[in-house]
């Protein structure tokens, strides 16, 4: 149930295990996805959603109630949770699925289903960096008919604490909304040049090892996590050739014409 209270807010950010953004994304031998057997650690928009959260409290004591992640993915998908459990957050929700999922991720759709709660705010990144399906946010703020920013830079809550205004990315560079509570944010890039997200300190990572992780099935949510599109088959793109340098304009329109380009 929503608290009677606005002054009392409950942030719900949801968070993503992704294959490390540093590591070099390679198919399967199986040809059915990519290789999964590499470094994983929280998707990066993720990461600066929880750090967003942890400040609006830092800065909003009295209004923010809770913290609380949830993740949808495996087993191993409860390392992630840790992880923003020590970057502050208070609890944890791991709606688990089979261990090798990773395959068969969840599609925007299915994810906004598991999401939908009484909450007060929603702060998530803006896409996962597996997918970059960029659609889970807008999706869940239509299923609970909430306002929503995305591509936010800047979150400030308002006096009030009835609203929250937002500095968010527009292609003409940045523009500020107010968007009334509950709402939903997703989170850009730009927040990392205003709040670089904090690393989990070790005493805040042997504190995180207490802090309760519910876990659910996306049954017990009644919700079908099923996707609804088969990936037939995932290849690798062409090798590109090598490029060769020309000594004038003549020579290059020759080579231009030679491949059917002029």
């Amino acid at each position: 149930m929503r608290p009677t209270l606005v002054n009392q807010l409950r942030i719900l950010v949801p968070v993503k295990r992704c294959v490390d953004y540093a590591v070099k994304i390679r198919v399967n031998p199986q040809q059915t996805g990519i290789d999964t057997t590499v470094k994983h650690s929280m998707n990066p928009f993720d990461e600066i959603a929880v750090e967003e959260a942890v400040r609006l409290r830092e800065r909003n004591k009295a209004s923010i109630q809770s913290i609380q992640v949830v993740t949808i993915g495996p087993p191993k998908s409860s390392e992630t949770l840790r992880t923003a459990l020590a970057m502050g957050a208070d609890s944890a929700i791991h709606v688990e699925t089979a261990e090798g999922a990773e395959q068969q991720m969840p599609e925007p759709l299915g994810v906004a289903k598991a999401l939908r709660a009484a909450v007060d705010l929603v702060i998530m990144g803006k896409q996962a960096i597996d997918d970059d399906a960029c659609q889970t946010g807008q999706v869940l703020a239509g299923l609970l008919g909430w306002g929503q920013a995305t591509f936010a830079s800047r979150v400030v809550v308002s006096e009030d604490e009835k609203s929250v205004s937002v500095l968010r990315e527009v292609d003409g560079g940045a523009e500020e909304i107010r968007v009334r509570l509950p709402a939903i944010i997703t989170t850009d890039l730009r927040y990392v040049f205003f709040s670089k997200p904090r690393y989990a300190s070790l005493p805040n990572i042997m504190k995180a090892k207490k802090k309760p992780i519910e876990k659910l099935t996306p049954q017990e949510l009644s919700v079908d996590l099923t996707p609804s599109f088969q990936v037939l088959k995932v290849a690798e793109p062409p090798v590109r050739k090598g490029g060769s340098k020309v000594a004038n304009v003549d020579e290059l329109v020759s080579k231009l014409k030679e491949a059917g380009f002029a």
